[in-house]
């Protein structure tokens, strides 16, 4: 983080909150002058620190009220399989989060859908048709408690 004073942990800290502001809406709220923010906000974006500026949509409205978390357990860790299984969930528009996990199984996964039949579904004729595939354990939710996409910025 040696490329981050505290001018730029501010300007994140404000745009994580919400992307939509303008370059001269950020400089006001920091006390800089317009030109310098809009410089700075253009090399954290070209440095990765802000990796993109997206609407965050509610599921719930959208009609995607479930979330299931899916533990996923490969009968095979190869490289070509564990390529070919990544490939594939990337393509599932379903599933909004995978990682690759440490101990009994090998990947979470976050899924959303509109019904426990519409998951079931997905999972029948989606997910448990890619090859390798030994266990997959659905953990439906129950109530969202937190869920938020700022990070802790005081550091």
């Amino acid at each position: 983080m040696e490329h981050l004073d505290s001018t730029d942990r501010k300007i994140l800290q404000l745009l994580q909150h919400d992307g939509s502001l303008s370059a001269t809406q950020v400089a006001d709220n920091i006390g800089l002058s317009q030109s310098p923010c809009w410089r700075r906000i253009n090399r954290l974006q070209q440095e990765g620190f802000i990796r993109s500026t997206q609407a965050i949509l509610d599921r719930n409205k959208l009609g995607l009220g479930i979330v299931v978390l899916v533990n996923i357990k490969l009968s095979s860790h190869g490289r070509k399989m564990l390529d070919e299984f990544e490939q594939a969930i990337v393509d599932f528009p379903e599933v909004v989060e995978c990682w690759t996990i440490s101990g009994a199984m090998d990947y979470s996964l976050r899924v959303v859908s509109k019904s426990i039949e519409s998951y079931e579904h997905f999972l029948r004729s989606q997910l448990l048709q890619l090859p390798h595939i030994q266990e997959a354990q659905s953990h439906f939710t129950m109530r969202e408690v937190k869920n938020i996409t700022t990070l802790p910025l005081d550091f």
